[in-house]
């Protein structure tokens, strides 16, 4: 491919850089993606893999600290802020409170659901792409409920989903039942958002991998970005653990490690890296699962893919360590039978763990920066990483090309804060 427009520099190969690094490659530019790690074991590998419209409310919303506060007393809950005298973690809990209201979730609900929408639109045109087949499947997720008090606040969200223009149906058990035959459902009821789809991410990372290389994109696995050089309100290089690159341009997709990046262009990008776990089962005999699922009470995600079912969940907050808290992943396995009795689980030996890139408004970091007039960011998509990715990768590339972005992204800018 001719590249015409100049260098680009993306730094994280998650699937925001590499979103980015496709779409900026297709549109003339010379691209080489900067990867800490080994490439194979990040967020847009072991997540739920579900495309999620439905998520028009951000984290910070209405209601979630008294739940967060109730569910810190329980070590298996789905929610958990781990006590520290970290001062990130103090301020970003500050910043939390002060967006955890209605009017925040009702000025940027549009917004959410548009870059969502965005990204499933574009998820619908890699899949046709010649080399894509990562299992995607557009026929909506359940939010399945057990008691009333879920039910009343997922049928109002429904309805508001409905005013966002959303495919959405409130249904009894039966109703739920007949989307899965297959699969007993314990759940008083649930709400089906045909907007929202899921697909197998480690298919998806693979085959988006290779279409780059193939084509020319560089990618530099455990090389670690340690400064930038700076030329008045450019940056020229990037300086790395394997030397300095060159760039006209530069787009940070660094996932949970944004803060530590941007800290060395003295940005501020308040962000707690939000633990997550999954694990795959293989259900026994011919029971398939045809629908991706959230257990509302249990927070957690339920994706057949590859065969398979992985479960996700839990959402640890503070700073980042290579623990796993067994009672956490016990939480989300014996949350399963209570919603799918012919479900039956037993502790998992393979656990993948990640973090959640999560700013405390909930809203992602996407666009140009004011200080560096080469320089955009695109991250912390929290629970919608995967789901944002291709939005967040076309949006980088219309920008760097001079073009609006396809959606409003005011209330996303990374100079907020």
């Amino acid at each position: 491919m001719l590249h015409q427009k100049g260098k680009v520099i993306i730094v994280g190969a998650g699937i925001a850089g590499l979103s980015a690094a496709y779409y900026l490659l297709k549109d003339g530019w010379e691209v080489c993606v900067l990867e800490k790690g080994d490439g194979s074991n990040n967020c847009s590998y072991g997540n739920a893999g579900m495309i999620v419209p439905s998520h028009f409310t951000p984290l910070a919303a209405p209601g979630i600290v008294a739940k967060g506060l109730k569910w810190m007393l329980n070590s298996k809950s789905p929610f958990y802020i781990r006590p520290s005298l970290n001062v990130s973690l103090i301020d970003w809990g500050l910043k939390f409170l002060r967006h955890a209201n209605e009017k925040h979730v009702q000025r940027n609900a549009e917004a959410i659901r548009d870059l969502n929408l965005f990204g499933s639109h574009l998820y619908d045109e890699l899949a046709a792409e010649e080399g894509f087949d990562f299992e995607l499947r557009q026929n909506g997720i359940l939010m399945l409920y057990q008691t009333k008090a879920v039910q009343h606040e997922e049928i109002e969200l429904a309805a508001a989903a409905r005013q966002l223009g959303l495919h959405t149906e409130v249904l009894d058990q039966h109703g739920v039942q007949a989307l899965e035959p297959e699969l007993k459902i314990n759940a008083l009821g649930g709400v089906w958002y045909a907007c929202d789809g899921i697909l197998y991410p480690p298919k998806l990372m693979q085959q988006l991998t290779r279409y780059l290389l193939t084509r020319g994109v560089e990618i530099c696995y455990q090389t670690e970005v340690s400064g930038f050089r700076i030329s008045g309100s450019r940056i020229t290089e990037v300086i790395t653990s394997k030397g300095n690159y060159h760039a006209d341009e530069v787009v940070i997709a660094g996932g949970a490690a944004l803060p530590k990046l941007a800290s060395r262009l003295q940005l501020k990008l308040p962000l707690m890296p939000g633990k997550g776990y999954s694990f795959m089962h293989k259900p026994q005999g011919t029971t398939a699962m045809k629908h991706g699922a959230l257990l509302l009470e249990a927070r957690v995600a339920v994706t057949p893919m590859h065969q398979q079912i992985r479960f996700s969940g839990t959402m640890e907050l503070g700073p980042a360590n290579d623990r796993i808290y067994k009672n956490r992943v016990q939480g989300i396995v014996e949350s399963i039978p209570r919603y799918f009795p012919d479900l039956k689980l037993s502790y998992p030996h393979d656990i993948w763990f990640g973090y959640r890139p999560c700013p405390p408004d909930g809203l992602p970091y996407l666009g140009r920066t004011r200080q560096y007039h080469n320089l955009s960011i695109a991250g912390g998509g929290g629970m919608m990483g995967l789901s944002l990715g291709p939005a967040f990768g076309k949006t980088i590339a219309d920008l760097l090309s001079g073009k609006p972005a396809p959606t409003a992204i005011a209330g996303f800018s990374p100079d907020r804060f």
